[in-house]
């Protein structure tokens, strides 16, 4: 039997009425199944639920199953058909269910007599908090409409579970830890600190208090006028003259403006009002779905604009709602500690930094855009916290771990004992690296080592002179691009690179060339989807591809350091001829602007990234092309071991500290010497007290690493004998174990060397 039209507006009108009535939560649900399965003429109606902390799915209401099996059947996280349904977060229709290979047989429950099986994600804010089932026992093939009256049922009873009053009786009858108890998530730390604050969530919650439409045509009309609101918002500003509004914004606002007319987001829009939703809880359902198909993509440019219609709903939420605006408009509280599900480095530029004492993030990387922004900021930073901004409220205390990645979200009082502990210890380290600042970087047996910072942004000139560091070793010029809404022209570059610097004074700066493609993407450029995409077309291989952006950016550097010396490298070269095209390129942008009388740099200082394994046995070729060479760690390795480096599984499958990945820098080292070129290492390698006591062993007398390294790594150095640790070093270098990291820790503790 296919449910009519009117089908789920009679169910949604029902399950109001038992909403309404003052009665347990348990009471509650089993009316709703019951009123389910008879609407729909299903023998069986199932709901279970994702316990709090946990990714269990355990059964909570049941019209057919054995009553027994209520609260006493679970499901591990991708077990079974409903989990199964949880882990897709996607609907799953089966004529005949136990011939599915994810079929799992609870005998507790009684369901072997049952054939038909339609299960629906319930999901919340974009995350699956349980799973709607109903069975029946002859086979049979469950109508489209009757998978979608049951997605909107799902949606209302999502935001049923989470009520206050449900939850505490959910809890009582369940098994997992209180709403309002103590949370604790583990990330992956981004910044390194340690942060007690409050919670500020990014984008506040819309709380959407009207799931269920008395009157259909009505809820209509108000989502036609919220959406001629929204088109005209955002019609007004992409509309705007140039010098009303900067340049920068134009291309965005266009695409803003597509999403806002995008016809199959309306037409979904307008479809789930006619199931007898409220134009808000339409809009809520609908965004839901698009943040599943987010956490499903893998390709960062689709994910970017899925993000972007994300950040359009939420838009038509706050005009149906009159909901505030991003927390970043409004004034914070002095501990802040930010909680987002995602977030854009220029987003995070907008909170005053002086209030702002952590972030978290659902969906961050350590090689992030916004981690890259936070480090610069010396903000304390954790991603990939799963369901933190579901389990967080405003105001509500919050300390987070940048070292190890913990998050507690309303810690318990021994809890907040010991991080107070541990922040007053942080802060007397951070006291003794400060006294360190101006002591030079000299080992025991008298070799002075280079320490520098990596940097991309203006925000990151104050830890020059805060750290002690000699320079910049790596300026990632990318970040201004992916920043910008437009490709930055002329004049912006060459005023931007002349600010970096001014700001250095005499200190030396190493602009590396634009290095996009892979995760890197700019929003204003057509990108290439790519099953490799970091071994794919990017850096180098992009810009030669493309010289005319090579030529402009070269450009602005070349005319930004008139007078000055000019040091720039070229990222992902992987051949010699790659090199002597940039060089090149180099010379024929200075012959452009001598022509037209600008002033040239008193020097031009060329250099070439080893990344790629393959130029390691070209540097006898290569480095006469070059004026100095830096190494790039993080992708050398990655590429070495055919590991992705932020792969989880991969992620202990190889150290950096391996005999065979010390030989290969012992043999860069040598190479560079034989030549007379200047090298540096300026990968995340460097900024580890014990791989660059390594480095140093091996004869590295120029490293590059976060600002924050540099205190903890000259203390180490201060203490090291570059000599002894050499031939320490090398002679384990035929050992055949994987790793030489026991050995180099048992030899710091030895020589009593801080790490």
């Amino acid at each position: 039997m296919v449910l009519q039209v009117q089908g789920p507006r009679v169910l949604l009108r029902r399950m109001r009425e038992v909403m309404a009535r003052p009665e347990a939560a348990q009471a509650r649900l089993d009316k709703i199944v019951s009123l389910i399965a008879a609407n729909m003429v299903a023998e069986v109606c199932s709901i279970y639920v994702v316990r709090p902390g946990s990714n269990d799915l355990e059964l909570f209401a049941s019209e057919g199953l054995k009553s027994s099996a209520v609260h006493k059947s679970t499901l591990l996280a991708g077990e079974g058909l409903v989990g199964f349904i949880a882990h897709q977060a996607e609907p799953l229709s089966l004529s005949d269910a136990q011939a599915h290979p994810a079929f799992k047989y609870l005998p507790e429950t009684g369901e072997e007599i049952y054939s038909s099986f339609l299960g629906v994600p319930i999901m919340r804010h974009g995350v699956v908090s349980g799973v709607l089932v109903v069975q029946n026992q002859v086979k049979r093939a469950y109508a489209e409409e009757e998978e979608e009256a049951l997605q909107t049922v799902a949606m209302v009873l999502a935001e049923v579970i989470a009520t206050p009053d449900v939850q505490s009786e959910l809890e009582a009858v369940g098994n997992g830890a209180e709403l309002t108890g103590s949370y604790h998530i583990t990330g992956e730390g981004l910044v390194d600190g340690v942060a007690l604050g409050h919670v500020v969530l990014h984008e506040p919650r819309v709380i959407v208090t009207r799931f269920i439409a008395e009157d259909v045509e009505e809820e209509r009309s108000r989502l036609d006028v919220a959406i001629d609101q929204l088109q005209a918002q955002v019609d007004q500003l992409a509309d705007r003259r140039p010098g009303q509004f900067s340049s920068d914004f134009e291309d965005v606002l266009e695409t803003v403006r597509m999403f806002a007319r995008d016809r199959g987001w309306l037409r979904k829009l307008r479809e789930a009002v006619a199931t007898g939703l409220t134009a808000e809880a339409a809009v809520e359902r609908v965004q839901s779905d698009t943040r599943a198909r987010m956490a499903r993509q893998s390709d960062p440019y689709l994910r970017e604009r899925l993000h972007d219609l994300d950040d359009i709903a939420n838009r038509l939420l706050r005009i149906l709602t009159g909901a505030e605006e991003k927390a970043s408009r409004t004034e914070l509280p002095k501990d802040s500690i930010v909680v987002a599900r995602t977030m854009g480095p220029a987003e995070l530029l907008d909170y005053d930094p002086s209030r702002l004492r952590g972030l978290v993030l659902e969906v961050a990387g350590s090689t992030s855009h916004v981690a890259i922004v936070a480090r610069a900021l010396g903000v304390t930073a954790v991603g990939s916290a799963r369901s933190v901004s579901d389990l967080a409220e405003d105001g509500q205390e919050i300390i987070i771990d940048g070292g190890s990645g913990d998050v507690h979200v309303r810690p318990s009082q021994d809890v907040q004992q010991v991080y107070t502990e541990k922040v007053r210890l942080y802060a007397k380290r951070q006291a003794q690296y400060a006294k360190m600042r101006d002591i030079p970087a000299v080992t025991l047996d008298g070799r002075h080592i280079d320490l520098s910072i990596n940097a991309g942004l203006m925000v990151d000139l104050p830890h020059l002179e805060a750290a002690g560091a000699q320079g910049i070793g790596l300026f990632r010029t990318e970040l201004q691009f992916m920043l910008a809404r437009r490709f930055p022209r002329f004049g912006e570059q060459k005023r931007f690179y002349e600010s970096i610097l001014q700001g250095a004074g005499d200190r030396p700066v190493v602009f590396r060339t634009l290095d996009i493609g892979s995760d890197k993407v700019l929003p204003y450029l057509t990108s290439v989807k790519e099953e490799n995409p970091a071994i794919g077309w990017r850096a180098i291989r992009m810009a030669l591809d493309r010289p005319a952006l090579l030529r402009l950016q070269l450009r602005a550097l070349i005319s930004a350091a008139a007078g000055k010396v000019l040091r720039v490298m070229f990222p992902m070269i992987s051949e010699t001829s790659e090199m002597v095209r940039a060089r090149e390129l180099v010379d024929l942008e200075c012959r452009f602007l001598e022509d037209r009388g600008y002033e040239l740099p008193r020097e031009i200082k060329v250099g070439a990234m080893i990344e790629v394994p393959a130029l390691v046995w070209q540097l006898d070729q290569l480095l006469p092309h070059t004026d100095f060479v830096s190494i790039g760690s993080n992708d050398l390795m990655q590429f070495m071991f055919a590991a992705d480096r932020q792969h989880p599984k991969l992620a202990g499958r190889y150290d950096v500290l391996s005999p065979a990945a010390l030989k290969v820098m012992d043999m860069i080292r040598e190479s560079c010497e034989r030549h007379s070129t200047a090298l540096t290492l300026c990968g995340e390698m460097a900024g580890s007290s014990l791989e660059a006591m390594a480095l140093i062993a091996l004869g590295f007398r120029s490293i590059s690493m976060a600002p924050t390294s540099i205190g903890p790594v000259k203390q180490m150095l201060l203490k090291l004998d570059s000599v002894k640790a050499g031939a320490f070093l090398r002679d384990h270098f035929d050992s055949a174990a994987p790793s030489l990291r026991e050995p180099l820790v048992g030899f710091a503790r030895q020589h009593k060397i801080p790490l």
